[in-house]
């Protein structure tokens, strides 16, 4: 794939606040779109005898957003057999205490490491997130009180891949790559698809396909552009997801915004986001349309949270 890219930013994203059509207390946002009626289609079509985990190990070591401040994933045991027995913090006794072999452990991380979703208060706009939530009313000294990770329900409906480094014939989008709505149509074509209201796309880069190397997988990604971006929320979706950290291009095209693809969706239309997705056994084996299942961790107030997708084929 030879693309030539044009690095110089336009002048500006022109990107404002949502008001969800949903009410002045709508947290869900883009979350409405999902349909009881696909949730049932879904599980009643889906293919339960392979199972396609689309998440990551989380370690030691792993990739993450140490680059700008952020912890890196830690995880250190707070009780071994060994030491209960030494310190007899439960009063079982030394007898008890060597029968039974009690671990426990602590994990310390930023809560957008791994694969993980964007809850609606990650990205605001001019001190407002989704659906004109203020800073001056909303945030407190811990977390916001609206648009947390724990607003996200369970997430069953149809997913599509748009695997847009298999339309273009190659292994992975070069780096700083953006992805175009001719990209996404496309690959849709190729695949024989179309979105539904409630869909939640998935769009490949080929990214995933080298971890765990950060070198390989973070930093400059390919992903939507802003055009590619609104295209997509223009189908109704209910959430958006890619296999590298952003699902947007990296470096911004835009002079007057740093990730002006966070700022649409999250803020101005109210789609949450779903990173670093391990899409590679679903373009592997040519799975294109499935049964979304996936549920973050219910952290309160959170701006992200852990996330664990799963994807079964359709039967016909």
């Amino acid at each position: 794939m030879s693309q030539d890219i044009d690095t110089k930013p336009s002048p500006r994203a022109g990107i404002t606040v949502g008001t969800s059509p949903w009410g002045p207390d709508d947290q869900l946002g883009a979350l409405n779109f999902l349909k009881e009626e696909v949730r049932v289609d879904m599980l009643a079509r889906a293919d339960a005898s392979n199972l396609y985990d689309l998440s990551v190990d989380y370690f030691v070591g792993m990739p993450s957003f140490q680059g700008a401040g952020d912890p890196g994933y830690q995880i250190f045991l707070s009780h071994t057999p060994q030491g209960t027995l030494v310190d007899n913090l439960n009063g079982a006794g030394d007898t008890v205490n060597r029968h039974v072999c009690y671990s426990g452990d602590v994990v310390f991380m930023y809560t957008h490491t791994g694969t993980h979703i964007d809850a609606l208060n990650h990205f605001g706009v001019d001190g407002e997130i989704y659906n004109n939530f203020g800073v001056e009313e909303n945030l407190g000294s811990r977390s916001w009180t609206k648009g947390g990770a724990e607003q996200i329900p369970p997430i069953i409906t149809r997913g599509v891949l748009i695997d847009v480094a298999k339309l273009h014939g190659v292994e992975c989008l070069p780096d700083s790559y953006p992805i175009t709505v001719d990209d996404l149509q496309g690959a849709l074509d190729a695949a024989g698809l179309q979105l539904n209201e409630g869909d939640v796309p998935f769009v490949r880069t080929g990214r995933m396909r080298y971890w765990p190397d950060g070198s390989k997988t973070l930093g400059n990604p390919p992903g939507l552009s802003l055009d590619a971006a609104r295209w997509l929320t223009d189908q109704k979706i209910a959430a958006v997801g890619s296999d590298q950290e952003c699902v947007e291009v990296g470096p911004s095209e835009h002079e007057d915004n740093w990730l002006p693809g966070h700022c649409h969706f999250l803020a101005e239309t109210g789609v949450p986001m779903i990173e670093l997705l391990n899409l590679e056994e679903l373009s592997a084996d040519g799975v294109d349309e499935f049964c979304l299942m996936a549920a973050p961790i219910r952290l309160r107030g959170a701006s992200g949270a852990p996330m664990r997708p799963i994807a079964m084929a359709l039967r016909n």
